[in-house]
C-alpha cells in the first residue's frame, strides 16, 4: 500500500499517516524552539517521540541540513511512514529507529490509535482528560479560524451547534479506538554509547507520560553531554517538579515550564531546560 502524501506551509513534501493530524502537529513542532532554545547547522538533536518526523525535518530544514538527528518511534505503523520522511532527507546525518526509549531496555505493550497516532502511548486510561482536552481545542478552533485549520473543523462551521455536538462525538469515538501492540524499548544511554555520542544539544522528549522513564534512562556520565532538554510532561503525581529537579540536579538549571492555552486545566506541560 503507497503511503499518501502532502505539503507542509515550508515546502517539505512529508508522508502521513492522517492528514488531519499533520496541521496540528507541525503547529505543535514549532514551540519547541522557544526560551531560548535553538538548533544550529551541525548540531545533534534526539526526538524521542517523533511519530511521523515533523519536527526532526523542519529542524533539518531550519539548519541548512546540517543536523545530526537521532528520531525515535516505537510503533511500527507510525515508524514506517517516519522511515519514508527520514529517507527524503537522503543524508547519513538523519536516522531513524523502530523502538522507543525508556528507564530500561525491555518490550512494552503501547495502545496505538489509528485514527489519532499522537494519543499513542504505554500508559493506557480512560481518556476523559483527553477527550475533553480535544473538545477544548476543537472550540477554540472554531472561534478563531485560521486558513491551517484541519477540513474537519472547517466542516463543522457548516452545522447548527446541536449537530456540531453529534459531529465531534462521533469524530472521537473514532479517535479513541485503541490497538494493542508490543513495542521495543532502549534507553538515551544506549544510544550514547552506540552511536559514540559526544553531544546531545537538544533532547526533544514527547511521549504522551513516558517522560520521566526517558529521562531516568539516562546514566550519571552522560547528562554532562546534553546541551538543551525540551519535553512535554504531564503532571502525574506532581511530575512537573520530579522533572524539574531531575534536571536541576544535572546542571540544566535555566527551566521554563508553560501551559498552552489549548491544555488549560488539564495536567500537561511544556518544560524548556538549557545549562
Amino acid at each position: 500500500m503507497s503511503i499518501p502524501t502532502t505539503t507542509l506551509p515550508n515546502g517539505t513534501k512529508v508522508y502521513y499517516l492522517r492528514e488531519e493530524e499533520v496541521p496540528i502537529l507541525y503547529q505543535q513542532i514549532q514551540a519547541y524552539l522557544r526560551h531560548d532554545i535553538e538548533l544550529q547547522p551541525g548540531d545533534t538533536l534526539f526526538d524521542v517521540g517523533a511519530n511521523i518526523g515533523l519536527f526532526s525535518l523542519w529542524a533539518y530544514k531550519q539548519c541548512q541540513h546540517h543536523l545530526h538527528v537521532y528520531a525515535f518511534e516505537p510503533i511500527p505503523a507510525i515508524f514506517e511512514v517516519l522511515q519514508c520522511n527520514v529517507q527524503q532527507c537522503n543524508s547519513v546525518t538523519v536516522k531513524a529507529f523502530p523502538w522507543g526509549l525508556a528507564q530500561e531496555p525491555k518490550t512494552v505493550e503501547f495502545g496505538y490509535y489509528p485514527n489519532a497516532t499522537a494519543l499513542s502511548t504505554a500508559y493506557l486510561d480512560d481518556g476523559k482528560q483527553t477527550r475533553a482536552i480535544i473538545k477544548q481545542t476543537i472550540s477554540q478552533a472554531l472561534m478563531q479560524p485560521t486558513q491551517e485549520d484541519p477540513a474537519f473543523i472547517h466542516l463543522l462551521r457548516w452545522f447548527p451547534p446541536f449537530v456540531r455536538s453529534l459531529l465531534i462525538e462521533h469524530k472521537l469515538n473514532q479517535a479513541f479506538q485503541v490497538e494493542r501492540v508490543s513495542c521495543t524499548m532502549r534507553t538515551v544511554s544506549e544510544m550514547i554509547r552506540e552511536h559514540h555520542i559526544q553531544r546531545i544539544d537538544l533532547l526533544k522528549v514527547d511521549v504522551e507520560k513516558s517522560e520521566l522513564d526517558v529521562l531516568l534512562g539516562i546514566e550519571p556520565q552522560d547528562w554532562g553531554k546534553i546541551k538543551q532538554v525540551v519535553v512535554e510532561v504531564h503532571n502525574l503525581e506532581n511530575r512537573v517538579a520530579q522533572v524539574m529537579r531531575l534536571l536541576q540536579n544535572h546542571g540544566l538549571s535555566r527551566i521554563t515550564v508553560e501551559q498552552e492555552p489549548g491544555f488549560k486545566d488539564s495536567d500537561i506541560f511544556n518544560l524548556y531546560a538549557l545549562r
